[in-house]
């Protein structure tokens, strides 16, 4: 094995020790040393590939909404007009970990995802600023809020509603 997969052995077997720990426990009182111990590996690997065990759920959060934008950048089916249906569908697909981060505070992750997805950026002249904020807060709003609630509405039809709203 080198060390490319060393290291991605390494990275998989901490995320989901601590994602089955999360399920448990709050963050906060899960250390570092029973996280290593869980996943089998040593605490300078961990800080070999982390700053924290927020980083550890950064991290795959961000590996998640990647997977996602290579799939739909890959179907040929992919279009302005389906985006928000095939990413409803990704966050039912993965609504474990989207209500995990919900239940330990810490849904400002996908906000934060949502961010950098837009490009928001403080270098954004004032209007643009204001148009991705309050498109990437209200996209937001309403996926925190459909995790919430259950996910009730399967993703097309919560796409119908969020169509409707945007455009009514």
């Amino acid at each position: 094995m080198n060390n490319t997969e060393k290291n991605t052995y390494v990275k998989q077997q901490i995320t989901n020790a601590f994602l089955q720990m999360l399920e448990k426990h709050n963050i906060k009182d899960v250390s570092v040393s029973d996280l290593c111990d869980k996943a089998g590996v040593g605490r300078a690997s961990f800080y070999r590939n982390y700053e924290s065990k927020e980083d550890v759920i950064r991290q795959y959060s961000d590996y998640l909404i990647k997977e996602w934008g290579r799939q739909f950048e890959n179907d040929p089916e992919s279009s302005f007009f389906n985006v928000f249906s095939s990413l409803f569908h990704h966050y039912k697909e993965h609504s474990d970990f989207y209500t995990l981060l919900l239940n330990q505070g810490m849904s400002y992750m996908i906000l934060d995802t949502i961010k950098r997805k837009t490009n928001l950026s403080k270098e954004d002249p004032n209007f643009d600023a204001y148009e991705k904020a309050f498109f990437s807060y209200g996209l937001y709003g309403w996926i925190c809020e459909w995790i919430e609630r259950g996910m009730q509405e399967t993703p097309d039809e919560i796409n119908e509603l969020f169509e409707k709203n945007r455009l009514g």
